[in-house]
């Protein structure tokens, strides 16, 4: 294994510090303890003006793999991921097959594993072939070398208020928690886009905010009474986020994520009627971004998590009704959080480590990592080039999917190194650069 010597990188945008990566841990914070072990080569990296972050962790994210490897695998997922500064996502359950078995994560976690690129924690489905009549095998799941603590439907609302309390009682053996699809079904048939009067204007059947809000506070309730943990997927409106606000000032275990398109894209970019626009829950309005920022901001919304929903061109590149739901974003996640947080003076790069590393670990029960920049910890770390701008072409994703709304943005940032156990999985050209042994 090499040793890293990284000089001069910005420690969670403090003051630039020199770290040493060797044998998968940080192992000092000075170069005068850097000296090359004999037969280790020692690269040196100039990372002034970067931001080092702790490794960041995704807990929603889709791979697609088993069953659907036109449209991603887990090995071109988590190249992408460690584009966009993962080192570890969760792999949700809505493959062919179902993640519903020991079998079937254990398969997902060791395809990361293989991969090398970036830790696969797979996310158990709650109920067998997500057909929301019984529980799968969680208990089995959770047992497995995959050690399953995130249970989710997601795609599909678990909607049957007595199986969502038996789950929810049932993760609690093992420390688990239910992340929810927010969407009572029976208010959203057909649905297609916020409901409004935007909805109404385009001919489009809307989605109203209620059908999202009256699923999250029949679960929070749910959780309260059996004493259980709940996680809110995928949170988009500002009636949600004073549900969840609300739900914790009675001290209701539950934690809740946003995406990074619901914190910039409004529904307004439906007009298009481009079905790149199209994804669940859908794109709202300019109050609801401005509440789901602040949700974020104040702590009532926990982590964001990037929803990345890959999808072939045929899938996409439809008229809109036939159009799959969905966007990509891994490779993004972390510029539109600079964008909407960072440069607004919302949160700080120290808090944009806590909700996009630290917190999404601790909910998905995955203790190496989000752990902090500290001596002995282990080495997953991002470097970061704030100052920097890209603009966003389709075709140089390393996801197999092209379908990111952000083709032909500008948009501010790029990470430029991401290290798994100080084993660099992004390393920009200009680094190596000089680089020495």
């Amino acid at each position: 294994m090499t040793d890293y010597l990284i000089l001069g990188a910005r420690l969670l945008g403090g003051q630039p510090t020199d770290l040493v990566l060797r044998d998968g841990v940080i192992a000092a914070f000075s170069a005068d303890l850097a000296h090359a072990r004999e037969g280790v080569p020692l690269e040196t990296i100039d990372a002034s003006g970067l931001v080092a972050l702790p490794g960041l962790v995704d807990l929603h994210t889709h791979l697609r793999e088993p069953g659907r490897e036109d449209a991603e695998t887990v090995l071109t997922g988590t190249q992408s991921a460690a584009r966009g500064g993962f080192t570890c996502v969760h792999a949700m359950a809505n493959t062919s097959p179902v993640a519903d078995t020991a079998g079937v994560v254990e398969q997902v976690w060791r395809l990361g594993r293989e991969g090398g690129f970036c830790d696969v924690q797979p996310v158990g489905a709650v109920t067998v072939g997500l057909k929301g009549e019984r529980l799968a095998e969680l208990g089995a799941m959770a047992d497995s070398a995959a050690g399953v603590r995130v249970f989710s439907d997601d795609g599909i609302c678990v909607s049957d208020a007595v199986l969502m309390r038996r789950a929810l009682e049932y993760v609690k053996a093992f420390d688990g928690v239910v992340a929810q699809h927010a969407q009572e079904p029976r208010l959203t048939e057909g649905a297609q886009m916020n409901e409004g009067a935007l909805s109404g204007e385009l001919g489009l059947v809307g989605w109203p905010a209620v059908a999202e809000e009256a699923i999250i506070a029949r679960d929070v309730l749910l959780a309260e009474h059996v004493g259980s943990r709940l996680h809110v997927c995928h949170l988009s409106t500002r009636g949600s986020v004073e549900i969840v606000r609300w739900a914790k000032s009675r001290g209701i275990d539950v934690t809740a994520e946003v995406t990074p398109h619901h914190l910039l894209l409004t529904d307004d970019l439906v007009r298009s009627y481009d079905p790149i626009y199209k994804v669940n829950p859908p794109l709202r309005t300019a109050d609801d971004v401005a509440a789901v920022r602040e949700g974020l901001a104040d702590g009532t919304i926990d982590i964001v998590a990037t929803d990345h929903a890959p999808h072939p061109m045929e899938d996409k590149e439809c008229e809109w009704s036939a159009a799959a739901f969905g966007m990509i974003g891994l490779e993004t996640a972390l510029s539109i959080v600079q964008q909407t947080m960072v440069d607004t003076g919302a949160l700080t790069w120290e808090q944009v480590a806590e909700v996009m590393s630290a917190r999404p670990a601790r909910i998905g029960r995955v203790p190496d990592h989000g752990r902090p920049l500290a001596i002995g910890e282990p080495a997953n770390v991002v470097l970061y080039d704030p100052e920097a701008t890209r603009t966003v072409t389709p075709g140089d994703t390393a996801s197999l999917s092209r379908n990111t709304p952000y083709a032909g943005h500008e948009l501010p940032g790029r990470v430029v190194a991401t290290f798994l156990r100080g084993v660099p999985t992004v390393l920009s050209g200009e680094l190596t650069e000089g680089v020495h042994a």
